[in-house]
């Protein structure tokens, strides 16, 4: 028993897995993950539907985007369909200023990413000019979200679970990668877009078994706010995934893959007074 015990600790003290919560606990996961949702539904979403709504190749609007994402069916479906669908003209009366101040808040979202990741990472946050950062991460962002909901029709089984895997991955890697300005090695990014794709699977899983027959249930006893408070709860899932995703991959890359070294020069001549390596998140 004795043995035992001490084998339980040594595999314990091998994997650090008390690191791990520590970085969870200092982010504040929970916390972050609940910020994640809000700005995703206030920010985010307005600026999807008009984008989705202007989908040339009309595939059902930003409630097929949805729907998609959170692995819905039937009549759970429909009923998300029923609260989120905007009006037929959502483009014809949204007006160039209305556009303008949806990019922004859709940037304001990127900045919050952004500034989650350089927690992570123990980084400095980047300068107010780099806002082009978080701009492009959104356009690509839109772009990944549209060509999961394109393939939903054309590939099907094996192929789009390939696709998608593959694509997600390349997402998150390179976006970890252009939020944080290139301070960090691509090889060291890799394990947290690993993770990342892994966790969101599971979470479909999830929302499959779990929020489909809550969707239903909570549209019948609250109405459309029943269901909204479904699709804020599964949000909030993606932000604890996504930034649980890159947590896990600082710590396996620090304590089982590449110990040190692990950041790059950085990309922009402004910032060569960014910290040559990861500090623990303030």
């Amino acid at each position: 028993m004795k043995r035992l015990r001490h084998g339980l600790h040594r595999a314990w003290e091998w994997l650090r897995v008390r690191a791990l919560f520590e970085h969870g606990r200092e982010l504040e996961l929970m916390h972050r993950a609940m910020g994640f949702a809000t700005l995703a539904l206030v920010t985010l979403a307005p600026l999807l539907i008009v984008v989705a709504a202007a989908d040339p190749l009309a595939r059902g609007g930003f409630a097929s985007w949805l729907t998609d994402g959170m692995g819905l069916s039937g009549r759970s479906a429909h009923v998300l369909t029923d609260v989120v669908s905007p009006p037929l003209k959502v483009i014809g009366t949204t007006s160039v200023w209305s556009a303008v101040l949806l990019a922004v808040f859709g940037v304001a979202f990127g900045g919050s990413v952004q500034n989650a990741y350089e927690r992570i990472w123990g980084l400095a946050s980047g300068p107010w000019h780099r806002v082009w950062r978080q701009a492009t991460w959104l356009v690509v962002l839109t772009a990944y979200l549209y060509q999961e909901v394109a393939t939903k029709t054309t590939v099907h089984g094996g192929q789009r679970i390939t696709l998608s895997t593959i694509s997600g991955v390349l997402f998150f890697w390179w976006g970890q990668r252009f939020l944080l300005g290139g301070q960090v090695r691509w090889r060291a990014l890799l394990p947290g877009a690993l993770a990342t794709v892994i966790g969101l699977a599971g979470l479909r899983a999830f929302s499959y078994l779990v929020f489909t027959p809550l969707i239903v249930t909570n549209a019948l006893s609250y109405g459309a706010v029943g269901t909204v408070l479904v699709v804020e709860s599964w949000l909030i899932g993606v932000g604890f995934v996504i930034y649980g995703g890159a947590i896990f991959g600082r710590w396996f890359t620090e304590h089982h893959w590449m110990p040190s070294h692990h950041h790059d020069e950085p990309d922009d001549p402004g910032e060569a007074d960014e910290p040559a390596g990861p500090a623990s998140p303030a």
